[in-house]
């Protein structure tokens, strides 16, 4: 009886110091709690045309936080400041890969994990961009619905640990509220697979393929009631790369679709018929 009133004194003594411990844990959503209030660092990366493009479409758009521009010489400076957020363009390079492929947009977070390398700070959100030595274009017309993609998941991951640690790959559970929306895959995000014969399988009903040209235009009119297709990979991909593949709606730049597969002989660049199938059938 005396050792059962020892241990239960014991394990009273001991509650609020693993209470306490247990509080101290820091999510991921704690870590970012701060991001409305501190200025983030827009860095910018020294090519002239496209840091006026961001620059402009930065001023226009971005409404979550303080923010101001820097040069990348000036990141490396207070890059280890916790008081700062960055936004910034990243050559990202995958394990298989003998050079960066893909050219992303990151939002991190200063500290002193900055001094080990980009790769150690705190990630908040990242998103395809473009190849990293032959862009098509097509960014410029994307960068607007980019940057408000970027805001509303770091507003999300504010208020949702699971947004913070899910990435935009949760996104895609949206399709379920697409019925009655419009569909346009652009036709160079359409994969080698995407025959003529699944097209006529697949593309009805409000699903439709339009040239490039085509598609962008529906973006930068707003189209409401529109999604359109959107995929970023290495121009000179090798087999490890990968191909990003999103549906972006028009209209308020929601993101719909978000899904990534590793490039191989057999699965190639663009919207796979297994992606075609998912969102014909949502």
């Amino acid at each position: 009886m005396m050792y059962k009133r020892i241990v239960i004194f014991i394990a009273a003594a001991l509650m609020p110091l693993l209470a306490s411990a247990q509080a101290q844990i820091d999510t991921k959503k704690m870590k970012i709690e701060d991001f409305t209030e501190k200025t983030t660092k827009v860095v910018l990366t020294g090519n002239l045309f496209f840091d006026q493009v961001f620059k402009d479409e930065i001023q226009n758009r971005w409404r979550i936080s303080p923010f101001e521009f820097c040069s990348m010489a000036e990141f490396e400076k207070i890059k280890t400041d916790d008081s700062y957020y960055f936004l910034m363009m990243v050559k990202e390079q995958f394990r298989k890969e003998s050079e960066p492929g893909l050219a992303v947009l990151s939002v991190m977070k200063g500290g002193e994990a900055a001094s080990r390398g980009l790769n150690r700070m705190l990630d908040v959100v990242t998103v395809p961009l473009m190849s990293a030595e032959n862009p098509s274009g097509r960014e410029f017309v994307l960068l607007p619905a980019l940057i408000d993609i970027l805001q509303e998941h770091i507003l999300l991951s504010m208020e949702r640990d699971i947004a913070a640690y899910s990435g935009l790959s949760n996104y895609t559970m949206n399709l379920s509220r697409s019925e009655g929306m419009k569909i346009v895959f652009a036709e160079d995000d359409l994969s080698d697979a995407i025959t003529e014969k699944v097209r006529k399988v697949y593309f009805r009903n409000g699903i439709e393929v339009m040239d490039t040209d085509s598609a962008d235009e529906l973006m930068m009119s707003h189209t409401p009631e529109t999604l359109v297709s959107f995929t970023v990979y290495p121009s000179d991909w090798k087999k490890g790369s990968y191909c990003y593949k999103m549906l972006i709606d028009a209209a308020t730049h929601e993101l719909y679709y978000y899904r990534r597969h590793k490039l191989s002989t057999k699965f190639g660049p663009g919207f796979l018929l297994e992606d075609i199938n998912r969102i014909a059938t949502r």
